[in-house]
């Protein structure tokens, strides 16, 4: 590095990755400062240089005493010890700046001498300060999974009728009778702790009701109207509970009764062809269920808009996995016994790191985002407005007055009833439902009463 590399690094500030320090002579703090930056990606430390950036530098017996600090920092007051390089640089007046380079661990997590684990919090260092924290680190070096932490359920919250037929289908095995036999059983698949609980693997694939074990594991989606979040106005609102596969079957009814149906040349009788092929949201929300992040108590959102669907999931990317990496079809599994389970047919898995290629090949309009401070990580599918003339809604200005008078009777006899099952009942789209309430509002036909959730429909004379 060369003294205009060295000022184009310092005029980026502090972050992550840089820190600043005019000087050290606490071999303690050091030994902190290069364990967080172990601890998280890496980075370097420019001794000799103001936290606003001034340059003063360092004389060269500071150099040689901060060197040897250096090395005692890294090789006696931290667990494990670390390999870090150190460059001179020459600055003003013949001093120097030391830039310290600390690589990323690969034996994390790293402590020092008093047993304390630091991360890096933006520019700052902080304490590791809740389990979940600590596991997430362990998490992070495959030596810890999230679908194998114990829970609080015995094996009698097993689904035993699903759990049956699995053996049956994929091991061609009878469920044992015995409880001995069955919990021996559990463990022997990674389903069960040794201490005879349900790990989380266990509850969410084979328990009777796994929502009352884990709350928050659940699929929480809504249809909004317009292209923005509404803080009490929706079209559409579901919470999906159970094992995965229930989990899964309802995420997918609720994105395919929410897309146009385009009708492409077929028959008016014809159901139409969803907009955005069905493999797409199969992809994206097997991801999703078999790669969030179990540690954080925080389910998987759903959001429907006019212009996008939003699958949000709980967690950024696991280690150095990156949008462009999982574009390119690579994988890091972050919970490993459910992936191995869902392959077996439990959801429709294809193999490891394909999905999102799939999805990416039969729609490329999809945008990826993984917000590592916000913990989360979203896929955005972008929709196309059909032609009106395209979308699947009823084929005439006959049958759609049929319809609206239809809703009209159903609205007498039931006021209470969603646009959803109006559809059903009628045999049209969701879609078609609200354009023809719409409608009927501006007509002066039906007026609502009360909030959209828990309000009624009033039909007038």
């Amino acid at each position: 590095m060369h003294i205009g590399e060295l000022r184009a690094q310092i005029a980026l500030g502090e972050d992550s990755r840089r820190q600043f320090k005019r000087d050290v002579t606490n071999v303690d703090a050091l030994a902190a400062e290069m364990a967080a930056f172990a601890n998280a990606e890496g980075g370097v430390i420019y001794l000799g240089v103001d936290d606003d950036g001034a340059l003063p530098g360092l004389s060269r017996a500071d150099v040689a005493r901060i060197n040897q600090l250096i090395g005692n920092a890294a090789a006696q007051h931290i667990r494990s010890p670390l390999t870090v390089q150190t460059e001179n640089l020459e600055v003003d007046n013949g001093r120097l700046v030391i830039a310290l380079t600390v690589p990323k661990g690969i034996d994390k997590p790293y402590f020092d001498r008093n047993g304390v684990i630091w991360l890096k919090s933006g520019a700052d260092k902080r304490r590791v300060n809740s389990k979940e924290e600590l596991r997430r680190l362990f998490q992070s070096v495959d030596q810890f999974h999230a679908d194998e932490l114990p829970t609080k359920a015995g094996i009698d919250k097993l689904d035993k009728l699903r759990f049956r037929d699995f053996l049956r289908d994929v091991y061609q095995q009878e469920f044992p009778d015995a409880d001995a036999a069955r919990l021996t059983l559990l463990q022997n698949m990674n389903l069960a702790t040794d201490g005879g609980m349900l790990n989380l693997a266990g509850v969410l694939l084979f328990a009777e009701r796994p929502e009352w074990i884990k709350p928050q594991f659940v699929v929480k989606a809504i249809r909004y109207p317009g292209n923005a979040i509404h803080v009490s106005e929706y079209l559409d609102s579901e919470d999906f509970a159970g094992p995965l596969p229930q989990m899964f079957a309802g995420a997918m009814s609720f994105v395919m009764r929410n897309l146009h149906k385009v009708q492409a040349g077929q028959g008016v009788n014809a159901p139409g062809t969803p907009e955005i092929p069905p493999a797409v949201f199969e992809e994206l929300l097997v991801n999703a269920l078999a790669h969030r992040d179990y540690l954080i108590n925080a389910p998987i959102r759903l959001f429907v808009f006019d212009n996008r669907i939003e699958i949000i999931s709980p967690g950024p990317l696991p280690n150095n996995l990156t949008v462009a990496k999982i574009r390119a079809g690579n994988s890091i599994i972050r919970n490993p016994i459910l992936v191995s389970y869902i392959a077996k047919g439990l959801l429709p898995y294809r193999g490891l790191g394909s999905g999102i290629k799939r999805a990416l090949d039969d729609w490329p309009a999809i945008d990826f985002d993984d917000d590592r401070d916000g913990n989360l990580f979203t896929a955005t599918v972008h929709r196309k407005d059909p032609p009106s003339s395209q979308i699947a809604d009823p084929g005439s200005e006959k049958s759609s007055e049929k319809s609206s008078e239809k809703l009209l009777e159903m609205l007498k006899a039931n006021p209470g009833l969603t646009a959803r099952e109006l559809a059903n009942v009628l045999g049209i789209t969701q879609r078609a439902v609200e354009k023809q309430i719409s409608k009927l509002r501006q007509a002066n036909r039906i007026r609502r009463i009360g909030p959209d959730k828990g309000g009624y429909w009033e039909v007038i004379a």
